[in-house]
């Protein structure tokens, strides 16, 4: 018969649990909540001004990092403003040159990677922007001006909602 567990000695699934990092205080969730509304709505209302569409999935992804997780280094000016400007760059780079099929995309998601990790600026959900860039083969001299003012949007709200919160600012580094 195995040994009774005493009360120092922890279930295997108790002290999986125990490793995942502090569940923030409600006042960051409502701030980090209503930071990312009102950014993405920002998006819809800056793009319905242009008419024109801002708000990407990326962008959403994006706004997750900067408001959810603002002292990441996915989440600085840098990393959210540069990754997702090169990112794009990358799409369509491999979209001239591979053409718009989904075996491109994949490549295209895949070289943003390495692309933000040479420049400095990582930003995951960017690499999805280089999918949606040879997907959807927009109009590059529409797309990126768009996407520079759409991720300066948020890096905005970021600051705006980072003198809110207690104990850190955003953003913690700007180059």
């Amino acid at each position: 018969m195995p040994a009774s567990r005493t009360s120092t000695q922890e279930s295997p699934s108790r002290a999986w649990v125990s490793k995942a990092p502090p569940r923030p205080g409600w006042g960051a969730v409502a701030t980090a909540t209503a930071a990312s509304v009102t950014g993405l709505v920002a998006l819809v209302a800056a793009g319905k001004a242009l008419d024109q569409v801002l708000l990407i999935p990326p962008l959403a992804a994006s706004a997750a990092l900067v408001y959810g997780a603002p002292g990441l280094p996915l989440s600085q000016p840098r990393s959210v403003i540069g990754g997702q400007f090169l990112s794009a760059v990358t799409g369509f780079v491999v979209l001239w040159a591979a053409g718009g099929s989904a075996w491109a995309a994949a490549v295209a998601g895949g070289l943003a990677l390495g692309v933000m990790q040479l420049a400095r600026t990582p930003h995951s959900p960017a690499a999805a922007t280089a999918v949606i860039v040879v997907a959807t083969k927009p109009d590059a001299a529409l797309f990126l001006p768009l996407l520079v003012l759409a991720t300066a949007v948020l890096v905005l709200i970021g600051i705006i909602a980072g003198r809110t919160r207690a104990g850190s600012r955003y953003p913690a580094y700007w180059w």
